[in-house]
Protein backbone atom coordinates (compact mmCIF):
# COMPACT_ATOMS: atom_id res chain seq x y z
CA UNK A 1 0.00 0.00 0.00
CA UNK A 2 2.94 2.34 0.56
CA UNK A 3 4.30 1.92 -2.48
CA UNK A 4 1.47 2.03 -4.46
CA UNK A 5 0.82 5.39 -2.60
CA UNK A 6 3.98 6.56 -3.98
CA UNK A 7 2.94 5.67 -7.31
CA UNK A 8 -0.38 7.30 -7.56
CA UNK A 9 0.87 10.63 -5.71
CA UNK A 10 3.70 10.87 -8.17
CA UNK A 11 0.48 11.69 -11.06
CA UNK A 12 -0.25 14.53 -9.01
CA UNK A 13 2.41 15.78 -6.93
CA UNK A 14 3.85 18.16 -9.21
CA UNK A 15 0.54 19.55 -9.88
CA UNK A 16 0.77 22.02 -7.16
CA UNK A 17 4.47 22.42 -8.02
CA UNK A 18 3.54 23.06 -11.87
CA UNK A 19 3.71 26.99 -11.46
CA UNK A 20 7.07 26.73 -10.49
CA UNK A 21 8.14 24.36 -12.73
CA UNK A 22 6.98 26.05 -15.93
CA UNK A 23 8.98 29.48 -14.54
CA UNK A 24 11.65 27.60 -13.42
CA UNK A 25 12.22 25.71 -16.81
CA UNK A 26 10.22 27.68 -19.24
CA UNK A 27 7.23 25.21 -20.10
CA UNK A 28 4.84 26.43 -22.22
CA UNK A 29 0.54 27.16 -21.19
CA UNK A 30 -0.03 23.80 -22.87
CA UNK A 31 2.89 22.10 -22.61
CA UNK A 32 3.47 22.10 -19.21
CA UNK A 33 0.44 18.88 -19.16
CA UNK A 34 3.55 16.79 -20.59
CA UNK A 35 5.01 16.88 -17.19
CA UNK A 36 2.07 15.11 -16.58
CA UNK A 37 1.34 13.30 -19.27
CA UNK A 38 4.99 11.90 -19.94
CA UNK A 39 4.92 9.74 -16.38
CA UNK A 40 1.20 8.80 -16.62
CA UNK A 41 1.62 7.65 -20.26
CA UNK A 42 5.06 5.48 -19.70
CA UNK A 43 3.29 3.91 -16.34
CA UNK A 44 0.00 3.03 -18.74
CA UNK A 45 1.14 2.44 -21.35
CA UNK A 46 3.94 -0.47 -19.65
CA UNK A 47 1.74 -1.74 -17.07
CA UNK A 48 0.47 -4.57 -19.68
CA UNK A 49 4.39 -5.65 -20.45
CA UNK A 50 4.89 -4.84 -16.66
CA UNK A 51 2.40 -7.24 -15.86
CA UNK A 52 3.39 -10.15 -17.91
CA UNK A 53 7.34 -9.81 -17.38
CA UNK A 54 5.79 -10.62 -13.59
CA UNK A 55 4.25 -13.59 -14.29
CA UNK A 56 7.21 -14.89 -16.25
CA UNK A 57 10.39 -13.47 -14.50
CA UNK A 58 8.45 -13.55 -10.55
CA UNK A 59 6.63 -10.82 -8.95
CA UNK A 60 9.23 -10.08 -6.01
CA UNK A 61 12.04 -9.56 -8.54
CA UNK A 62 10.29 -6.95 -10.84
CA UNK A 63 8.48 -5.22 -7.97
CA UNK A 64 12.05 -4.44 -6.52
CA UNK A 65 13.53 -3.51 -9.68
CA UNK A 66 10.54 -1.42 -10.85
CA UNK A 67 10.68 0.57 -7.53
CA UNK A 68 14.96 0.73 -8.11
CA UNK A 69 14.16 2.29 -11.45
CA UNK A 70 11.33 4.63 -9.99
CA UNK A 71 13.81 6.03 -7.38
CA UNK A 72 16.42 6.55 -9.65
CA UNK A 73 14.77 8.41 -12.32
CA UNK A 74 12.92 10.68 -9.14
CA UNK A 75 16.62 11.48 -8.11
CA UNK A 76 17.51 12.65 -11.46
CA UNK A 77 14.35 14.13 -12.30
CA UNK A 78 15.41 16.42 -8.80
CA UNK A 79 18.75 17.45 -10.16
CA UNK A 80 16.80 18.47 -13.88
CA UNK A 81 18.67 21.41 -15.09
CA UNK A 82 16.10 21.66 -18.67
CA UNK A 83 12.30 20.94 -19.36
CA UNK A 84 13.84 17.83 -21.63
CA UNK A 85 15.70 16.75 -18.53
CA UNK A 86 12.66 16.77 -16.35
CA UNK A 87 10.43 15.12 -19.11
CA UNK A 88 12.88 12.06 -19.73
CA UNK A 89 12.66 11.51 -15.77
CA UNK A 90 9.13 11.31 -15.35
CA UNK A 91 8.98 9.13 -18.42
CA UNK A 92 11.21 7.18 -16.42
CA UNK A 93 9.43 6.98 -13.14
CA UNK A 94 6.49 5.54 -15.89
CA UNK A 95 8.81 2.59 -16.49
CA UNK A 96 9.72 2.21 -12.99
CA UNK A 97 5.63 2.34 -11.85
CA UNK A 98 5.08 -0.10 -14.80
CA UNK A 99 7.42 -2.72 -13.35
CA UNK A 100 6.13 -2.58 -9.99
CA UNK A 101 2.64 -2.26 -9.84
CA UNK A 102 0.98 -5.16 -11.57
CA UNK A 103 3.09 -7.25 -9.06
CA UNK A 104 1.76 -5.24 -6.06
CA UNK A 105 -1.85 -5.76 -6.96
CA UNK A 106 -1.54 -9.32 -8.67
CA UNK A 107 0.24 -10.68 -5.07
CA UNK A 108 -2.66 -8.83 -3.35
CA UNK A 109 -5.24 -10.72 -5.42
CA UNK A 110 -3.26 -14.04 -4.85
CA UNK A 111 -2.58 -13.65 -1.54
CA UNK A 112 -6.29 -12.78 -0.40
CA UNK A 113 -9.54 -14.99 -1.24
CA UNK A 114 -12.26 -14.10 -2.82
CA UNK A 115 -14.56 -12.78 0.32
CA UNK A 116 -14.29 -10.82 3.42
CA UNK A 117 -10.77 -10.44 2.85
CA UNK A 118 -10.49 -9.99 -0.85
CA UNK A 119 -13.18 -7.15 -0.43
CA UNK A 120 -10.80 -5.51 2.65
CA UNK A 121 -7.44 -5.86 0.91
CA UNK A 122 -9.34 -3.92 -2.52
CA UNK A 123 -10.90 -1.89 -0.50
CA UNK A 124 -7.98 0.26 1.18
CA UNK A 125 -6.12 -0.91 -2.31
CA UNK A 126 -8.96 1.20 -4.37
CA UNK A 127 -8.83 3.86 -1.20
CA UNK A 128 -4.69 4.05 -1.89
CA UNK A 129 -5.66 4.52 -5.17
CA UNK A 130 -8.16 7.54 -5.22
CA UNK A 131 -6.92 9.52 -3.07
CA UNK A 132 -3.86 9.60 -3.42
CA UNK A 133 -3.91 12.31 -6.09
CA UNK A 134 -5.39 14.60 -3.21
CA UNK A 135 -2.76 13.01 -0.91
CA UNK A 136 0.18 14.39 -3.48
CA UNK A 137 -1.46 17.90 -3.67
CA UNK A 138 -1.04 18.10 -0.05
CA UNK A 139 2.06 17.00 -0.23
CA UNK A 140 3.57 18.91 -3.01
CA UNK A 141 2.17 22.08 -1.30
CA UNK A 142 4.32 21.40 1.75
CA UNK A 143 7.06 20.24 -0.49
CA UNK A 144 6.98 23.41 -2.43
CA UNK A 145 6.30 26.27 -0.20
CA UNK A 146 8.80 24.73 2.42
CA UNK A 147 11.56 24.01 0.06
CA UNK A 148 11.56 24.23 -3.75
CA UNK A 149 9.45 22.03 -6.33
CA UNK A 150 12.48 19.78 -6.78
CA UNK A 151 11.87 18.20 -3.60
CA UNK A 152 8.41 16.69 -4.93
CA UNK A 153 11.16 14.83 -6.98
CA UNK A 154 13.36 14.11 -4.44
CA UNK A 155 11.10 12.79 -1.88
CA UNK A 156 10.46 9.32 -3.28
CA UNK A 157 14.16 8.65 -2.61
CA UNK A 158 14.76 7.34 0.67
CA UNK A 159 10.94 5.91 0.49
CA UNK A 160 11.62 4.15 -2.89
CA UNK A 161 14.95 2.67 -1.30
CA UNK A 162 13.68 1.66 1.79
CA UNK A 163 10.25 -0.34 -0.18
CA UNK A 164 12.92 -2.01 -2.63
CA UNK A 165 14.98 -3.38 0.29
CA UNK A 166 11.99 -4.45 2.62
CA UNK A 167 10.87 -5.99 -0.47
CA UNK A 168 13.73 -8.24 -1.10
CA UNK A 169 13.97 -8.62 2.81
CA UNK A 170 10.14 -9.56 3.15
CA UNK A 171 8.76 -10.66 0.25
CA UNK A 172 7.94 -14.33 -0.92
CA UNK A 173 9.39 -14.72 -5.04
CA UNK A 174 5.93 -16.12 -6.97
CA UNK A 175 6.17 -19.21 -8.90
CA UNK A 176 7.02 -18.75 -13.02
CA UNK A 177 4.53 -18.62 -15.23
CA UNK A 178 5.62 -20.33 -18.88
CA UNK A 179 5.27 -17.95 -22.15
CA UNK A 180 7.26 -15.12 -23.95
CA UNK A 181 7.01 -11.39 -23.96
CA UNK A 182 4.84 -9.60 -26.54
CA UNK A 183 7.19 -6.89 -27.12
CA UNK A 184 5.03 -5.46 -30.48
CA UNK A 185 1.82 -5.39 -28.60
CA UNK A 186 3.19 -3.41 -25.71
CA UNK A 187 5.16 -1.14 -28.62
CA UNK A 188 2.07 -0.42 -30.46
CA UNK A 189 -0.19 0.26 -27.52
CA UNK A 190 2.52 2.89 -26.19
CA UNK A 191 2.97 4.86 -29.40
CA UNK A 192 -0.73 4.73 -30.17
CA UNK A 193 -1.84 5.92 -27.06
CA UNK A 194 1.27 8.54 -26.99
CA UNK A 195 0.45 10.13 -30.49
CA UNK A 196 -3.67 10.52 -29.36
CA UNK A 197 -2.58 12.50 -26.03
CA UNK A 198 -0.03 14.77 -28.21
CA UNK A 199 -2.60 15.03 -30.80
CA UNK A 200 -5.47 16.88 -27.63
CA UNK A 201 -1.96 18.90 -26.44
CA UNK A 202 -0.90 19.94 -30.16
CA UNK A 203 -4.55 20.70 -31.08
CA UNK A 204 -4.36 23.37 -27.97
CA UNK A 205 -1.29 24.83 -28.81
CA UNK A 206 -1.77 25.04 -32.85
CA UNK A 207 -5.45 24.26 -33.58
CA UNK A 208 -7.19 21.10 -35.07
CA UNK A 209 -6.08 22.18 -38.88
CA UNK A 210 -2.71 21.64 -38.09
CA UNK A 211 -0.45 19.35 -39.67
CA UNK A 212 1.06 17.62 -37.01
CA UNK A 213 -2.02 17.24 -35.07
CA UNK A 214 -4.10 15.13 -38.07
CA UNK A 215 -0.57 13.35 -38.10
CA UNK A 216 -0.65 12.44 -34.89
CA UNK A 217 -4.01 11.44 -34.94
CA UNK A 218 -3.52 9.43 -38.12
CA UNK A 219 -0.65 7.85 -36.21
CA UNK A 220 -3.03 6.85 -33.60
CA UNK A 221 -5.38 5.10 -35.33
CA UNK A 222 -3.09 2.92 -37.10
CA UNK A 223 -1.06 2.38 -34.10
CA UNK A 224 -4.14 0.95 -31.86
CA UNK A 225 -5.64 -0.75 -35.24
CA UNK A 226 -2.15 -2.73 -34.84
CA UNK A 227 -2.30 -3.67 -31.38
CA UNK A 228 -5.62 -5.01 -31.39
CA UNK A 229 -4.79 -6.86 -34.22
CA UNK A 230 -1.47 -8.09 -32.87
CA UNK A 231 -3.07 -8.97 -30.04
CA UNK A 232 -5.58 -11.48 -30.84
CA UNK A 233 -3.20 -13.38 -33.15
CA UNK A 234 -0.18 -13.98 -30.60
CA UNK A 235 -0.14 -17.02 -28.45
CA UNK A 236 1.10 -14.62 -25.26
CA UNK A 237 -0.87 -11.39 -25.64
CA UNK A 238 0.53 -8.63 -23.14
CA UNK A 239 -3.50 -7.69 -23.35
CA UNK A 240 -5.67 -10.90 -23.49
CA UNK A 241 -8.61 -10.09 -25.53
CA UNK A 242 -10.10 -12.73 -23.40
CA UNK A 243 -10.50 -10.39 -20.49
CA UNK A 244 -13.30 -8.27 -22.20
CA UNK A 245 -15.45 -11.43 -23.11
CA UNK A 246 -17.02 -10.64 -19.41
CA UNK A 247 -19.46 -7.88 -20.53
CA UNK A 248 -19.12 -6.66 -16.44
CA UNK A 249 -15.43 -6.53 -16.61
CA UNK A 250 -15.64 -4.55 -20.00
CA UNK A 251 -17.46 -2.01 -18.76
CA UNK A 252 -15.30 -2.22 -15.45
CA UNK A 253 -12.80 -1.02 -17.29
CA UNK A 254 -14.04 1.55 -19.40
CA UNK A 255 -15.86 3.21 -16.11
CA UNK A 256 -12.49 3.18 -14.33
CA UNK A 257 -10.98 5.06 -17.53
CA UNK A 258 -13.72 7.80 -17.68
CA UNK A 259 -14.25 8.35 -13.99
CA UNK A 260 -10.43 8.66 -13.19
CA UNK A 261 -10.74 11.33 -16.33
CA UNK A 262 -13.04 13.04 -14.98
CA UNK A 263 -11.11 13.15 -11.51
CA UNK A 264 -8.14 14.34 -12.27
CA UNK A 265 -9.93 17.58 -14.37
CA UNK A 266 -10.14 18.80 -10.55
CA UNK A 267 -7.01 18.00 -8.73
CA UNK A 268 -5.25 19.44 -12.21
CA UNK A 269 -7.35 22.82 -12.33
CA UNK A 270 -7.80 23.79 -8.95
CA UNK A 271 -4.80 24.07 -7.86
CA UNK A 272 -4.18 26.31 -10.51
CA UNK A 273 -6.72 28.34 -9.48
CA UNK A 274 -6.23 28.42 -6.48
CA UNK A 275 -2.85 29.86 -6.74
CA UNK A 276 -3.26 31.64 -9.74
CA UNK A 277 -7.04 33.71 -9.32
CA UNK A 278 -7.56 33.12 -5.49
CA UNK A 279 -3.91 33.43 -4.59
CA UNK A 280 -3.23 30.30 -2.35
CA UNK A 281 0.43 29.68 -1.47
CA UNK A 282 1.23 25.94 -2.67
CA UNK A 283 0.78 24.80 0.75
CA UNK A 284 -2.67 26.41 1.58
CA UNK A 285 -3.50 24.89 -2.11
CA UNK A 286 -2.27 21.56 -0.84
CA UNK A 287 -3.56 21.98 2.66
CA UNK A 288 -7.55 22.65 0.89
CA UNK A 289 -7.79 19.34 -0.48
CA UNK A 290 -7.68 18.05 3.31
CA UNK A 291 -11.11 17.61 3.87
CA UNK A 292 -11.67 15.75 0.29
CA UNK A 293 -8.63 13.34 1.26
CA UNK A 294 -10.13 13.05 4.97
CA UNK A 295 -13.80 12.05 3.53
CA UNK A 296 -12.49 9.59 0.89
CA UNK A 297 -10.63 7.27 3.32
CA UNK A 298 -13.18 7.20 6.17
CA UNK A 299 -16.02 6.25 3.64
CA UNK A 300 -13.73 3.84 2.09
CA UNK A 301 -13.77 2.21 5.34
CA UNK A 302 -17.38 1.27 5.29
CA UNK A 303 -17.44 0.18 1.61
CA UNK A 304 -16.77 -3.33 3.21
CA UNK A 305 -19.48 -3.59 4.91
CA UNK A 306 -22.06 -1.72 2.28
CA UNK A 307 -21.00 -3.77 -0.64
CA UNK A 308 -22.46 -7.67 0.84
CA UNK A 309 -25.75 -5.70 1.68
CA UNK A 310 -26.68 -3.62 -1.28
CA UNK A 311 -24.04 -4.62 -4.62
CA UNK A 312 -21.62 -2.95 -6.65
CA UNK A 313 -24.77 -1.31 -8.46
CA UNK A 314 -26.35 1.30 -6.26
CA UNK A 315 -22.69 2.43 -4.76
CA UNK A 316 -21.33 2.88 -8.32
CA UNK A 317 -24.65 5.31 -9.13
CA UNK A 318 -24.55 7.05 -5.94
CA UNK A 319 -20.56 7.79 -6.25
CA UNK A 320 -20.97 8.82 -9.50
CA UNK A 321 -23.35 11.31 -9.18
CA UNK A 322 -22.43 12.79 -6.49
CA UNK A 323 -18.33 13.42 -8.45
CA UNK A 324 -20.81 14.57 -11.45
CA UNK A 325 -22.70 17.14 -9.18
CA UNK A 326 -19.78 18.33 -7.42
CA UNK A 327 -17.20 18.96 -10.73
CA UNK A 328 -20.40 20.97 -11.71
CA UNK A 329 -20.72 23.17 -9.08
CA UNK A 330 -17.14 23.75 -9.17
CA UNK A 331 -17.47 24.95 -12.94
CA UNK A 332 -19.55 28.04 -11.76
CA UNK A 333 -16.91 29.01 -9.65
CA UNK A 334 -15.58 32.89 -10.65
CA UNK A 335 -12.74 34.69 -9.71
CA UNK A 336 -14.70 36.31 -6.93
CA UNK A 337 -15.38 32.68 -5.24
CA UNK A 338 -13.84 31.99 -1.73
CA UNK A 339 -13.61 28.17 -0.18
CA UNK A 340 -16.14 27.90 2.11
CA UNK A 341 -18.86 29.72 0.19
CA UNK A 342 -17.75 27.75 -3.10
CA UNK A 343 -15.25 25.03 -2.90
CA UNK A 344 -15.90 23.22 0.63
CA UNK A 345 -19.21 22.18 -0.10
CA UNK A 346 -18.15 20.23 -3.76
CA UNK A 347 -14.51 19.11 -1.87
CA UNK A 348 -16.56 17.06 0.40
CA UNK A 349 -19.50 15.75 -2.35
CA UNK A 350 -16.39 14.75 -4.57
CA UNK A 351 -13.83 12.74 -1.64
CA UNK A 352 -17.96 11.03 -0.77
CA UNK A 353 -18.26 10.10 -3.90
CA UNK A 354 -14.83 8.83 -4.71
CA UNK A 355 -14.46 6.47 -1.49
CA UNK A 356 -18.12 4.76 -2.50
CA UNK A 357 -17.45 4.40 -6.03
CA UNK A 358 -14.50 2.93 -6.83
CA UNK A 359 -13.70 -0.11 -5.29
CA UNK A 360 -17.14 -1.57 -6.59
CA UNK A 361 -15.91 -0.92 -9.74
CA UNK A 362 -12.39 -2.31 -8.89
CA UNK A 363 -13.95 -5.81 -7.77
CA UNK A 364 -16.07 -6.21 -10.30
CA UNK A 365 -13.32 -6.10 -12.74
CA UNK A 366 -10.91 -8.01 -10.42
CA UNK A 367 -14.04 -10.89 -9.47
CA UNK A 368 -13.67 -14.15 -11.01
CA UNK A 369 -9.58 -13.68 -12.71
CA UNK A 370 -8.20 -17.09 -13.36
CA UNK A 371 -4.70 -16.92 -11.42
CA UNK A 372 -3.40 -17.11 -14.53
CA UNK A 373 -4.52 -13.74 -15.62
CA UNK A 374 -4.51 -12.14 -12.41
CA UNK A 375 -0.87 -10.20 -14.00
CA UNK A 376 -2.86 -9.40 -16.96
CA UNK A 377 -5.94 -7.93 -15.41
CA UNK A 378 -4.01 -5.96 -12.93
CA UNK A 379 -1.94 -4.73 -15.33
CA UNK A 380 -4.89 -3.58 -17.28
CA UNK A 381 -6.83 -2.07 -14.27
CA UNK A 382 -4.07 -0.45 -13.42
CA UNK A 383 -3.69 0.72 -17.56
CA UNK A 384 -6.51 2.08 -17.46
CA UNK A 385 -6.13 4.47 -14.31
CA UNK A 386 -3.24 5.91 -15.95
CA UNK A 387 -4.18 5.73 -19.32
CA UNK A 388 -7.45 7.65 -18.00
CA UNK A 389 -5.61 10.27 -16.14
CA UNK A 390 -3.39 10.97 -19.74
CA UNK A 391 -6.70 11.18 -21.87
CA UNK A 392 -8.51 13.25 -19.56
CA UNK A 393 -5.89 15.76 -18.62
CA UNK A 394 -5.33 16.23 -22.34
CA UNK A 395 -8.77 15.90 -23.80
CA UNK A 396 -9.76 19.33 -20.69
CA UNK A 397 -6.65 21.06 -21.00
CA UNK A 398 -7.42 21.90 -24.77
CA UNK A 399 -11.39 22.25 -24.52
CA UNK A 400 -10.43 24.99 -21.16
CA UNK A 401 -7.31 26.37 -23.41
CA UNK A 402 -9.72 26.76 -26.25
CA UNK A 403 -12.40 28.20 -24.08
CA UNK A 404 -9.93 30.90 -22.56
CA UNK A 405 -8.47 32.19 -25.64
CA UNK A 406 -12.31 32.59 -26.60
CA UNK A 407 -12.52 34.78 -23.47
CA UNK A 408 -12.66 38.44 -24.32
CA UNK A 409 -12.83 39.91 -20.82
CA UNK A 410 -10.09 42.23 -20.04
CA UNK A 411 -9.03 40.64 -17.03
CA UNK A 412 -7.12 37.67 -17.53
CA UNK A 413 -8.44 35.56 -14.29
CA UNK A 414 -11.94 35.65 -15.91
CA UNK A 415 -10.67 34.33 -18.73
CA UNK A 416 -8.74 31.46 -16.93
CA UNK A 417 -11.49 30.95 -14.94
CA UNK A 418 -14.01 30.65 -17.71
CA UNK A 419 -11.85 28.38 -19.42
CA UNK A 420 -11.05 25.74 -16.28
CA UNK A 421 -15.23 26.13 -15.62
CA UNK A 422 -15.72 24.82 -19.35
CA UNK A 423 -13.21 21.91 -18.96
CA UNK A 424 -15.18 21.09 -15.34
CA UNK A 425 -18.24 21.01 -17.35
CA UNK A 426 -16.86 18.55 -19.81
CA UNK A 427 -15.50 16.51 -16.57
CA UNK A 428 -18.96 16.57 -15.39
CA UNK A 429 -20.63 15.01 -18.58
CA UNK A 430 -17.92 12.42 -18.35
CA UNK A 431 -18.77 11.57 -14.80
CA UNK A 432 -22.42 11.42 -15.56
CA UNK A 433 -22.07 9.11 -18.43
CA UNK A 434 -20.22 6.90 -15.68
CA UNK A 435 -23.64 7.06 -13.91
CA UNK A 436 -25.43 5.78 -16.48
CA UNK A 437 -23.11 2.87 -17.21
CA UNK A 438 -24.02 1.69 -13.73
CA UNK A 439 -27.55 1.88 -13.91
CA UNK A 440 -27.02 -0.99 -16.77
CA UNK A 441 -25.73 -3.46 -14.06
CA UNK A 442 -28.89 -5.74 -12.86
CA UNK A 443 -29.11 -4.90 -8.98
CA UNK A 444 -27.55 -7.91 -6.94
CA UNK A 445 -29.47 -9.11 -3.98
CA UNK A 446 -28.27 -8.46 -0.61
CA UNK A 447 -25.61 -10.88 0.33
CA UNK A 448 -26.36 -13.26 3.26
CA UNK A 449 -23.38 -11.80 5.84
CA UNK A 450 -21.07 -8.75 6.19
CA UNK A 451 -18.17 -10.65 5.24
CA UNK A 452 -19.55 -12.30 1.67
CA UNK A 453 -17.88 -10.85 -1.54
CA UNK A 454 -19.38 -9.56 -4.63
CA UNK A 455 -19.89 -11.42 -7.12
CA UNK A 456 -19.81 -9.89 -10.93
CA UNK A 457 -22.75 -8.56 -12.28
CA UNK A 458 -24.62 -9.47 -14.89
CA UNK A 459 -24.84 -6.79 -17.87
CA UNK A 460 -28.22 -5.80 -19.37
CA UNK A 461 -27.85 -6.20 -22.98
Amino acid sequence: MTCQLMLVLDATIVNIALPKIRDSLHFSEASQSWVLNAYTLAFGGLLLLGGRAGDILGRRRMFVSGVLVFTVASFIGGLAVDSNMLLASRALQGVGAAMAGPSMLALIITTFPEGAPRVKAMSLFTAVSSAGGSVGLLLGGMLTTWGSWRLVMYINVPIGAAAAFAAYKLLNESPKAQGRFDVPGAVTSVLGMSSLVYGFINASEHGWSDSVTRGAFVAAVVLLTAFVVTESRVEFPVFPLRLLKDSTRARGYGSYVLLVGAMFSMFYFMPQFMQRVLGYSPIKSGLAFLPLTATLFAISRFVPKLLPRFGPRPLIAVGTALISGALLWLAQISPDSGFTGSLLVPFLMFGLGGGIAFSPIALNIMAGLAPRDSGAGSGLMQACQQIGAALGIAVLVTVSTSAEKGGHDPNPAVNFTHGLGTGLTVGSAIAFVVFLISLTLRPKAPAGGAGAAPTPIPVTE
